[in-house]
């Protein structure tokens, strides 16, 4: 490859974590990559759900009669957890959006944020909340894809936005065309 040549990238896809890792803050968990280059790599994991909602966490000033109070705070990782990320099945039209793609889009403004909270019920589940990010240093990733700790798969909306946190890593790994329960702990591909 020449120097020209784009680096191959992996985001948008998921990351889905295999049974040997872990490490508490990705244990059966999903990431959406949405950048992965030679600075490293930077995703947000997208079944840890708190109990813990919105605008509970927000200044008074930001919340009025019209923000959906039911709207979950997610886990997006354990690397600067005060950082907020919107996460939209929608383009929220704001200048500062990131496209991952077509269909999926990520902001951190204060304008997402608000559209985000004044969605309808109906409309609520294309967006998500997250506090944090996971990061990997240039060729970490790599290195754990090597052993075997992740699985790569295809970014999927359906699976983000409409399965629920709790069934959201076995139902990946089944949309691979493999059984959950036939992957093994230890390294290297069985």
């Amino acid at each position: 490859m020449s120097q020209a040549d784009p680096q191959p990238t992996l985001a948008p896809s998921l990351l889905l974590a295999m049974p040997q890792m872990l490490d508490p803050n990705f244990e059966r968990s999903v990431v959406l990559l949405c950048e992965h280059g030679a600075d490293g790599t930077m995703g947000l994991v997208i079944n840890r759900p708190t109990t813990t909602s919105v605008v509970s966490i927000l200044q008074p000033e930001v919340v009025d009669d019209d923000c959906n109070s039911d709207l979950p705070v997610w886990i997006g990782g354990p690397v600067d957890t005060s950082r907020a990320w919107i996460l939209s099945a929608a383009d929220p039209g704001t200048s500062e959006r990131i496209r991952l793609n077509d269909d999926l889009f990520l902001a951190a403004s204060a304008d997402a944020l608000k559209l985000c909270l004044k969605a309808p019920p109906s409309e609520q589940s294309r967006f998500r909340f997250l506090l944090g990010y996971a990061g990997w240093a240039p060729g970490q990733l790599e290195g754990e894809l090597a052993a075997s700790a992740w699985l790569n798969a295809p970014l999927d909306l359906d699976l983000i936005f409409n399965t629920p946190a709790e069934e959201m890593w076995s139902e990946a790994i089944k949309r691979l065309g493999v059984d959950p329960l036939l992957l093994h702990m230890g390294p290297g591909v069985h």
